[in-house]
């Protein structure tokens, strides 16, 4: 149902964007760079988060790690990544295949700036089997993003 929601998103906001799929699983951020053909830092990971009441996507360049002083620091709150059955419910996607496009209702999205690294970064469409190209400022305007400074980037 997600990848079909996300095709929904990108026919309705930005028709010049295609989701690809790939025969490779791309449920981990080293398969989805094998998968896509890019550099692992490429891809776009979504991270799932509760902090207090609050659920929140953070997208972060794949070779990033969430950094928890920096996260607490932004969102005044310590921040627990959902649990698999979580994710699903709330966002309408699978694990490995979460996006900020096409979810199951509004959330607030946030782009860290590892992102910024890179001109076409490849986040994943909905399922384990696709993802989208796309530069990451038109990630952030298509979701409606803050950009926030919240990972530790390593190349």
């Amino acid at each position: 149902m997600s990848l079909q929601s996300v095709r929904a998103f990108f026919a309705e906001n930005a028709p010049d964007i295609s989701v690809i799929e790939s025969p490779i699983s791309s449920a981990t951020v080293t398969l989805a760079a094998e998968a896509y053909g890019v550099e692992p830092g490429r891809i776009a990971k979504t991270l799932s988060l509760r902090i207090g009441e609050r659920v929140i996507l953070i997208v972060a360049a794949g070779t990033s790690r969430m950094d928890n002083k920096k996260v607490k620091a932004q969102f005044g709150g310590k921040p627990k990544m959902l649990g698999l059955e979580e994710v699903a419910d709330i966002t309408g996607h699978e694990v490995g295949g979460v996006c900020p496009f096409g979810l199951r209702a509004p959330l607030p999205v946030y782009c860290d700036v590892s992102l910024k690294a890179f001109d076409v970064v490849v986040p994943a469409a909905g399922s384990t089997h696709s993802a989208v190209r796309i530069t990451p400022e038109r990630m952030a305007e298509l979701t409606a993003a803050e950009w926030v400074d919240v990972c530790e980037h390593r190349p």
